[in-house]
C-alpha cells in the first residue's frame, strides 16, 4: 500500500478505544473512532475505511447488526470488518460470520499478536 492505511475503530468503551487507537496509532496507521454502532456504520459510509475493528457490544447499535448493514451496503461491503471482542463463544463468533465479518481477535491480546492480525487483514485478498 502506497498510503498509510486507514482504520475505523468502533468501540464503546472509552479506554479500549484509547489502548486500541494508541496501539494503530504507534503502528503507523491512520485511525478514525466511533463510539457505537450507529456511529460506526455512518463513520465507514462517509470515510471509506481499508478496514474496520468492531466490538460487538455497544449501545444505539451492537456491532453484529452494524457489520450486518455494512456489508449488505454496495457502498461498503468490500470493507473489511474484524471484531475486537472479550466475547470468545462459538456463538458469538457464529453469529459474527453470519453478520459477514471476515476475521475475529479476542481481547486482550499482544501487542505483537495484535500487529500481526492487523497486518494480515490489511493484506489478505478481498473476500
Amino acid at each position: 500500500m502506497a498510503d498509510t492505511a486507514r482504520i475505523l475503530v468502533v468501540e464503546d468503551d472509552r479506554d479500549n478505544l484509547g489502548m486500541i487507537s494508541f496501539m494503530l496509532n504507534r503502528l503507523g496507521y491512520d485511525v478514525l473512532e466511533a463510539h457505537d454502532g450507529k456511529e460506526g456504520v455512518d463513520v465507514a459510509r462517509k470515510e471509506m475505511p481499508d478496514l474496520i475493528l468492531l466490538d460487538l457490544a455497544m449501545p444505539e447499535m451492537d456491532g453484529w447488526t452494524a457489520a450486518q448493514i455494512l456489508k449488505s451496503d454496495p457502498a461498503t461491503q468490500q470493507i473489511k470488518i474484524v471484531v475486537v471482542s472479550v466475547r470468545s463463544l462459538l456463538e458469538d463468533r457464529r453469529r459474527a460470520q453470519e453478520a459477514g465479518v471476515d476475521g475475529y481477535i479476542t481481547k486482550p491480546m499482544s501487542m505483537s499478536v495484535f500487529a500481526e492480525e492487523v497486518a494480515h487483514f490489511l493484506k489478505s485478498p478481498e473476500k
